[in-house]
C-alpha cells in the first residue's frame, strides 16, 4: 500500500501540486477536515477542499455534473451505483472505513436507546434515512430495541449527521442518534454494531476530472496505514470485508 501511494504521488503532474483537489465527502468526515488537509498536503503538496453533505445528496450532485474530483460516501452502495453508471474512474474505488452510530443528549441523562421512549423525551434527531446511511442505521437500531413505533412521532429528520447533532446540541432535540465521529469526544455512547447493517464507507475518483492521479493518491492515502490511523483517532473503524 505504501509503495503504491508513493508511485501515485510520483505520477501527479508537477503543475497540479499547487492545485486543490475538490472532495465531496460524507458529513461524518467533517471533524477530520483540518487533519486530513494538513496531513495529505504535507505528504503530496496537493491541497484539499471539502464539500460535506449526506452521501445520497452528494451522489445526486455527482450525477448532475458538479465539479468534484473525489467522492467519499458513508454508503458503499452509492459508490458502486456511480461506478456502474461510469461516473467514477475504473479501478479507483477504495473502501476506507466502517462507521458506527452513537447516542448523545445534552443533559447526559439518556443512557440507552430504550430511554428514548420515555415521556420526558419529546424530540429525537436522526439523519434522514432517505439519503443518509446513518439514518438507515438509526431506524434499524430503534426497531431492534423495540421502540421505533413508540418514538416515530418524535423523530426529527436532519439533512445529514452533522445537522442531526446540531439539533441536539442547540436544544432543538432532546437526543440524537448520529455518527460516532461527532460524539466520541463529547460523552456520547457508542452503540453496538450488531443491531444494524454495517456502514461501509468507500470512495472513488470522479470521471472526467483533470486531477485523476492526485485523486487516486488521496484515496490510497485514506485507505492506507497512515490514513486509517487518522480515521481511527476520530471514531471510524477499519473497513469490513
Amino acid at each position: 500500500m505504501a509503495a503504491r501511494l508513493l508511485l501515485l504521488l510520483a505520477l501527479i503532474p508537477l503543475g497540479s501540486r499547487a492545485q486543490e483537489l475538490l472532495v465531496a465527502a460524507a458529513s461524518d468526515l467533517s471533524p477530520l477536515e483540518t487533519q486530513l488537509r494538513q496531513s495529505f498536503e504535507a505528504r503530496s503538496g496537493v491541497k484539499l477542499r471539502f464539500t460535506f453533505g449526506s452521501s445520497g445528496m452528494l451522489a445526486r450532485q455527482v450525477r448532475s455534473g458538479a465539479p468534484f474530483d473525489v467522492y467519499l460516501s458513508a454508503n458503499e452502495q452509492f459508490v458502486r451505483d456511480l461506478a456502474k453508471e461510469r461516473l467514477l474512474v475504473a479501478g479507483s474505488i477504495r473502501s476506507y472505513a466502517t462507521g458506527r452510530v452513537g447516542l448523545w443528549s445534552q443533559t447526559g441523562r439518556i443512557r440507552s436507546v430504550r430511554d428514548l421512549s420515555g415521556a420526558g423525551v419529546r424530540q429525537i434527531a436522526i439523519p434522514n434515512p432517505q439519503h443518509a446511511p446513518y439514518g438507515v442505521a438509526a431506524e434499524q437500531i430503534l426497531r431492534q430495541a423495540g421502540v421505533l413505533d413508540q418514538v416515530r412521532g418524535k423523530l426529527v429528520l436532519a439533512e445529514n449527521v452533522r445537522q442531526a447533532f446540531e439539533y441536539a446540541r442547540t436544544g432543538n432535540a432532546d437526543a440524537v442518534l448520529t455518527s460516532w465521529t461527532l460524539l466520541f469526544d463529547k460523552g456520547g455512547i457508542l452503540l453496538p454494531d450488531s443491531v444494524h447493517a454495517p456502514i461501509r464507507q468507500a470512495g472513488g475518483v470522479i470521471q472526467g476530472t483533470k486531477n485523476e492521479q492526485a485523486g487516486r493518491a488521496f484515496l490510497e492515502y485514506l485507505a492506507g496505514a497512515e490514513g486509517r490511523k487518522l480515521l481511527a483517532r476520530f471514531g471510524l473503524f477499519p473497513p469490513q470485508p
